[in-house]
């Protein structure tokens, strides 16, 4: 009786470890592996900073979640996620169809307009009819791609691995104009090397079957329970001031949109 009772005690320490073990595994939080003020960006050291580092910590303290800041190359982040080398995709990733026919999404944690910059030299605006032969730059596997070749067919589409490398094109007069998030656009626009070229010629028109709805947490597929909890997380950090406290440091605006 007393082996019996010794075997039944081993057995529920050994549960009561793996649930600890469970309950403490660290999550990778996969972002794009290139800065992206200001939304993430490395200090000389390697740690990452910015609104949505900020953003994505404050979730999985929400969530009771013990995570790593994982970054991974912005053209691989999908594979990773799909492939368990990271647990969760935090790197404004807009919310599309034909994502999610790979990865589940979370509610929107932010959603802002898309834009154009160019030139200063150059008069055109965010049109088909604008970018008429101009060469525009976007980064590769982003909705900004998508848009271009759908709507800018009659400009040459040019595809960059980062926004920064489509960034300095333009700088150095390579190029005619750059599609990208708006914040990240503005953001740009404020630095010197650009202040001194080019100006924001406008948003793009709304084309939701192809930008989304938002900007969503990326899961794999099936992976209901984290979902479900990030979504709570969301809606707890949005509720008790915690999420307009970080969005306050870097915006003087609504980031969360309509």
């Amino acid at each position: 009786m007393k082996r019996l009772v010794s075997k039944l005690a081993a057995a529920i320490l050994a549960i009561g470890l793996t649930s600890a073990a469970s309950q403490a595994e660290t999550l990778k939080v996969g972002i794009a592996a290139e800065p992206y003020p200001p939304f993430s960006v490395p200090d000389a050291q390697g740690n990452w900073h910015g609104w949505e580092i900020e953003f994505a910590k404050a979730a999985c303290e929400a969530a009771k979640l013990t995570c790593e800041i994982t970054p991974v190359a912005w053209d691989g982040i999908i594979p990773a996620l799909t492939s368990k080398k990271i647990d969760m995709i935090v790197a404004s990733m807009s919310i599309t169809a034909e994502r999610q026919k790979t990865i589940d999404f979370t509610n929107k944690y932010y959603n802002t307009p898309t834009m154009v910059a160019g030139p200063k030299s150059l008069k055109f605006d965010a049109t088909p009819e604008g970018l008429k032969g101009k060469v525009l730059g976007v980064q590769v596997s982003t909705v900004h791609e998508a848009y271009a070749k759908k709507h800018f067919t009659d400009a040459e589409i040019k595809i960059y691995q980062t926004q920064d490398e489509a960034n300095q094109d333009l700088v150095a007069g390579r190029i005619d104009a750059i599609q990208a998030d708006g914040i990240a656009i503005q953001d740009f626009i404020k630095t010197p090397e650009a202040q001194a070229c080019c100006e924001i010629k406008g948003e793009v028109a709304e084309d939701l079957e192809v930008l989304g709805p938002g900007v969503g947490i990326g899961v794999r597929k099936g992976d209901t329970e984290l979902k479900e909890k990030l979504n709570a997380a969301i809606a707890e950090i949005r509720k008790n001031g915690k999420y307009d406290e970080i969005a306050k440091k870097y915006f003087d605006f609504d980031i969360y949109g309509s």
